[in-house]
């Protein structure tokens, strides 16, 4: 069984690898190399320009205001996002009542409803949910300040994607809406595998819904919470992010910056100002924060692993 098992491994991973290497490797080290030169993204004809990208980024007050949004992203949306899934999850799978002849532990009627509700937005696509979005702040003839005036709350019109203060906010919540069905389904079917031995144990004990969530589903449910933390994060920091704020806001990126993020930043500066160098540079600093998130949390969350 041994003979010739290190070829036959290498012989199924061999293609997996090179494709691998040709589509994002080498893409990452071309941006790399690209962020030293003064490419514009369209001449053939580019010079080295040692770090003066990079003293260039540092001194951008545009860039330091993208970080500072895409590092809102990444820390409020998984919070917000994370939380809220587990709620729903939770109440979705553990916090119906007792029926008559039934399991101690069960679910809300109608909770596989429930599941197709929340996962809902997750079949549309994000330039959809964008749009209808965008339509529902219309400060003027929008679905959320219609129905501020239709209970007599005329007085309270925000602007919404006009507002600096309110725009950032605006779109986090559209990205809320958006994932936290996915996450739903995710964490409900991780409760579904947690034998029912275990909250009835529990029950036994006097423990209530919030002892039994914070001290046995949760520590349970770890591994998948962990996972979908970077999941989320890194969603928040790229294409989702990206896709919501080119559509929902004016500029895009504005009113005055105060949407603009990372991604965004990068697709401007190489495809509307034709400065692919400075472009990819952005992209490196992107990739860094990414990397760093995702380190950060898998090194604050790592703890020991439990079987059931």
């Amino acid at each position: 069984m041994q003979h010739g098992k290190y070829r036959f491994i290498v012989g199924f991973l061999a293609l997996p690898l090179g494709l691998y290497a040709l589509f994002v490797v080498w893409p990452f080290i071309q941006s790399i190399y690209y962020s030293f030169t003064d490419w514009t993204g369209l001449s053939p004809e580019f010079k080295m320009v040692g770090l003066d990208n990079y003293r260039r980024m540092l001194h951008d007050d545009v860039f330091w205001k993208s970080l500072q949004h895409s590092l809102m992203f990444a820390v409020v949306l998984p919070l917000v996002t994370i939380s809220l899934a587990l709620f729903f999850a939770f109440m979705i799978n553990v916090g119906g009542r007792r029926r008559r002849g039934g399991p101690v532990i069960s679910g809300v009627r109608g909770s596989s409803f429930y599941k197709i509700v929340y996962f809902f937005p997750q079949v549309l696509s994000i330039a959809i949910i964008s749009l209808l979005f965008a339509f529902a702040y219309n400060p003027d003839s929008g679905a959320i300040n219609s129905l501020l005036r239709g209970i007599g709350l005329d007085n309270i019109q925000p602007l919404w994607l006009g507002d600096p203060s309110l725009a950032l906010w605006c779109v986090m919540a559209v990205l809320v809406w958006s994932s936290v069905g996915f996450f739903v389904v995710l964490f409900s079917a991780g409760m579904a595998s947690i034998p029912t031995d275990l909250y009835e144990a529990a029950l036994l004990d006097g423990a209530g819904r919030a002892t039994t969530f914070f001290r046995l589903t949760l520590p349970l449910l770890w591994d998948t919470v962990q996972s979908g933390w970077v999941y989320m994060g890194i969603l928040a920091l790229g294409a989702e992010s990206f896709a919501v704020v080119q559509i929902m806001t004016t500029g895009p990126g504005g009113p005055d910056y105060s949407t603009t993020v990372m991604v965004l930043y990068v697709y401007q500066k190489a495809f509307r100002d034709g400065q692919a160098a400075y472009a990819t540079t952005i992209g490196v600093a992107l990739l860094v924060v990414t990397l760093a998130f995702a380190a950060i949390v898998m090194r604050l969350g790592r703890r020991e692993r439990l079987e059931y």
